[in-house]
């Protein structure tokens, strides 16, 4: 073990944040990352939900590999499929630093029909299924299979240290959610020991917590299997004909009813803030991604990202730093409450409560608040935008306005009920329809 702190059942550690062992090394992690993320709409349109950029320089795939690293599971494959261009090129940028000669890699693994003429991935199982051989060559004690589009810091490791402990052929991470969100989730009830009794694939009517009946313990689509029992499951659900080759729909249920799985709280293995509670997040939404994106910019954010205890790895371009010019009292170049990027440039200008991604270059006299703009983005003079998400490449016209008018910015853009407006180059007329 890496240290000689004790680690009980739930495998919490009391001070050092990270619990890197053998069982991290003896683990290889597949990351499920070929999901659209069809309620993001248009953004999704050219790029896999997990390549989505996120906090001003990351992606969203970016906090699940560095919470692998971090754990010291480095060995993973990222399963990939849907317009999966922008992410593989991304993995391959920012992701090649480890050593494949100390036997660490993340590894690219597309979809590649290789169990069917005609399917790609047919669910969460069947994409672990068609990957069996990156597995076997591997030669792993432990699989630890995860989600490649959410946010959040958890150390595996106390994860597989409570998995081992328990002597458990499955372990579910899980959070608590509350009861009304319930229904988006697989949910379990557990017994004292943490022993998973029963497990509904997002239920119309979930169960909640033993004395708690606001909240539902949820799935969080991360699960730790040993080996040869996850290789055993698989064979098994591909050959049932019946089956949708889904974890939560289909093979969870399977073990919970026959094997020793248990649930490991998230509580127990995440890594925040001393006060803060365990921050995760599905930014699923437009509404939810603008959300914890606007959540950032705050003074005490829910997710510090400027820990280093559990630095969030990326890969960014080489850029000069930001800069803001111009200082009259009509044309001055300012950010409040803001988070800026590498390469932008605030040419006598106000942002306010907004995320600046790199290379963005605001010309005189615009005002940008509480809002998104992802980069390469040009906005032109005396242009105004208000709870706005610009994405990459757009180029802004002088006065353009957005955000002031909902019934106007229906006519061209993509406006939630909660009033956040999408704008993509498509919209705009300045993209080839299909092609990015």
């Amino acid at each position: 073990m890496a240290s000689n702190q004790e680690i009980g059942a739930g495998g919490r550690r009391a001070q050092d944040p990270r619990f890197v062992s053998q069982l991290t090394r003896n683990t290889f992690a597949l990351i499920l990352a070929g999901g659209r993320g069809s309620r993001l709409h248009e953004l999704t349109d050219f790029r896999a939900k997990p390549a989505v950029p996120f906090g001003g320089k990351y992606r969203i795939i970016d906090f699940t590999l560095s919470n692998c690293v971090n754990s010291g599971v480095r060995r993973v494959g990222v399963a990939t499929q849907y317009k999966a261009q922008s992410l593989i090129r991304h993995l391959q940028l920012g992701w090649s630093f480890l050593d494949g000669r100390l036997n660490e890699f993340i590894e690219i693994m597309p979809a590649q029909q290789q169990s069917d003429e005609v399917h790609w991935y047919q669910g969460t199982a069947d994409a672990v299924f068609q990957n069996l051989r990156e597995i076997r060559h591997a030669r792993p004690e432990y699989v630890l299979i995860l989600s490649g589009d959410h946010i959040y810091r958890m150390d595996y490791g106390r994860v597989l240290a409570a998995h081992v402990a328990r002597q458990a052929d499955l372990t579910v991470a899980c959070i608590e959610v509350p009861l009304a969100e319930a229904s988006s989730f697989g949910v379990m009830s557990v017994d004292a020991e943490g022993r998973v009794l029963e497990f509904a694939e997002k239920p119309t009517e979930p169960q909640h917590m033993p004395g708690d009946p606001a909240h539902a313990l949820a799935s969080m689509g991360i699960y730790v299997f040993n080996t040869s029992f996850l290789i055993e499951q698989l064979l098994r659900d591909a050959d049932d004909p019946k089956s949708s080759h889904d974890f939560g729909k289909d093979v969870i249920p399977h073990c919970v009813k026959r094997y020793r799985t248990f649930a490991q709280n998230f509580a127990e293995s995440c890594v925040s803030e001393p006060g803060k509670p365990p921050y995760w997040r599905d930014v699923g939404t437009l509404d939810a991604y603008w959300a914890a994106n606007m959540d950032l910019v705050q003074v005490t954010p829910d997710l510090n990202l400027y820990s280093d205890n559990w630095p969030i790895w990326t890969w960014q371009p080489q850029t000069p730093p930001a800069k803001f010019v111009f200082d009259d009292d009509t044309r001055r170049g300012k950010a409040v409450d803001s988070m800026v990027s590498g390469g932008c440039i605030v040419s006598g200008s106000t942002v306010r409560r907004s995320m600046l991604f790199s290379g963005v270059h605001v010309h005189s006299y615009a005002t940008i608040e509480d809002s998104m703009v992802l980069p390469n983005v040009q906005v032109g003079r005396h242009c105004i935008l208000k709870k706005c998400i610009i994405d990459k490449n757009c180029v802004l016209p002088e006065g353009t306005i957005i955000g002031m008018d909902p019934e106007q910015d229906k006519k061209r853009f993509r406006v939630t009920d909660s009033g956040i407006t999408l704008v993509t180059k498509e919209m705009l007329g300045q993209g080839l329809k299909g092609i990015r």
